[in-house]
């Protein structure tokens, strides 16, 4: 018996976050209470799950969500999130079928791209999505780091200030430091105000039991508030009785290179502070080299985060800027259809146009390599030389490659 999606009622929803509970390998332990929370910020006419028996066995979510380019502009997103699929019922084709009526779903709506954090690697390919944006997380060994943590943190001469701040300070200042902070880093994904109470303990979180941060903010020397950090502690002492703890940093955003640099200074001059988890950053972000010993960092975590999928090629490229003026012919492969076709890429000084054209491609690539290269984190000429892309005009990849990429890496730090 072939098994379907279908949109899901208010009165499917507790069993189908069962399912999703189940699909990530967690115990259901939420309340009633719990799940009218979470269903009062649902939107059901977004949420599929696959039932077999009056039980749910596939669950799948998206929402509305903005996502900024390279340039500064945002385009609309179907974030897709709360992907599962029951161990009973796997290689049955039930994620393919809601993944097809969400991004077709998306696409009528006008969204521009879909998104998504990939717990597994090999899954979303086949749906058109690449990996758009990576990330990389440090632990700080702070005692070799060579900083001075007697000095006053920041140094006198920056005229700034680090204060320590409680949530209801965070909710009122983070909304408009993270847009600003989006105003120029391509990869952010909006948050809203849900998001910002969750992240405060005002909301109660969908699987954690919510643990107090320390949050701390950089006001500059005319008293903006330029950075937030937010770091948790551990309580852990050697057989001699000498601190050894741990700060883990749940979130970090500044918008100038001075806030970045006080408030990693700061937290690595808490006193007890001997590690530093730095969480969710850039691949090129600058924290080692504000440390005397940049070695001092050292690198835990660094893989795809990110990935996107492109509904709308025109709208998609006319969006972002690009680093050079040039004209390319882009023969677009796509085996669900929502986007295949050749199209023009016009990008000037003046601004960009993209439309479908007849004229001959000068490289041809499927959509999901496009997704790869949309935020400028990927080199077109490394994807030629693994068979990803093909160039059908010589010099064509040159070309391509100096256009497409941005001066920094992209960076998204939420997980949704």
């Amino acid at each position: 018996m072939s098994l379907h999606p279908s949109i899901v009622t208010a009165s499917d929803y507790p069993d189908w976050l069962r399912a999703v509970s189940t699909g990530f390998l967690e115990p259901h332990t939420m309340t009633e209470e719990g799940i009218a929370a979470r269903l009062a910020h649902t939107e059901l006419a977004r949420t599929q799950g696959v039932f077999d028996g009056g039980r749910c066995v596939a669950t799948f979510r998206s929402f509305a969500q903005d996502l900024t380019v390279v340039g500064g502009a945002t385009v609309r997103a179907d974030a897709i999130t709360g992907v599962t699929v029951s161990p009973t019922h796997r290689r049955r084709g039930l994620l393919g079928r809601m993944m097809a009526a969400d991004l077709a779903a998306a696409r009528e709506r006008g969204e521009v791209v879909a998104s998504l954090i990939a717990a597994e690697y090999p899954i979303y390919g086949r749906y058109g999505f690449g990996p758009a944006a990576w990330t990389t997380e440090w632990e700080i060994d702070v005692p070799r780091s060579g900083l001075d943590t007697r000095r006053p943190v920041p140094d006198a001469s920056d005229g700034g200030r680090i204060d320590l701040v409680d949530g209801d300070a965070v909710r009122t200042l983070g909304p408009e430091l993270h847009s600003r902070l989006a105003a120029r880093q391509h990869g952010l994904v909006s948050r809203d105000e849900r998001w910002w109470q969750l992240n405060t303990g005002v909301a109660a979180p969908a699987r954690n039991e919510w643990k107090e941060p320390f949050y701390a903010v950089y006001r500059s020397a005319d008293g903006v508030t330029d950075g937030l950090i937010v770091y948790r502690a551990d309580d852990r002492w050697s057989d001699s009785k000498q601190p050894l703890n741990k700060a883990t940093v749940s979130g970090m955003i500044a918008v100038t290179p001075a806030a970045e640099r006080a408030l990693w200074r700061f937290v690595c001059s808490v006193d007890w502070i001997t590690t530093v988890r730095t969480g969710y950053r850039a691949p090129d972000d600058l924290l080692p080299f504000f440390l005397p010993d940049p070695r001092a960092a050292r690198i835990v975590t660094h893989a795809d985060f990110l990935w996107l999928r492109v509904l709308d090629v025109p709208r998609a490229l006319e969006a972002r800027t690009w680093a050079a003026g040039a004209s390319l012919v882009l023969d677009i492969h796509d085996a669900t259809g929502l986007t295949a076709g050749r199209f023009l890429l016009d990008a000037t000084p003046q601004g960009t146009s993209c439309t479908p054209t007849t004229r001959s491609a000068d490289l041809a690539l499927d959509v999901r390599e496009l997704a790869t290269l949309y935020l400028g984190d990927e080199s077109v000429a490394r994807l030629a030389a693994l068979g990803r892309v093909e160039e059908l005009r010589p010099g064509a990849v040159v070309v391509a490659d100096a256009l497409f990429r941005a001066p920094r890496r992209a960076w998204c730090p939420d997980v949704f």
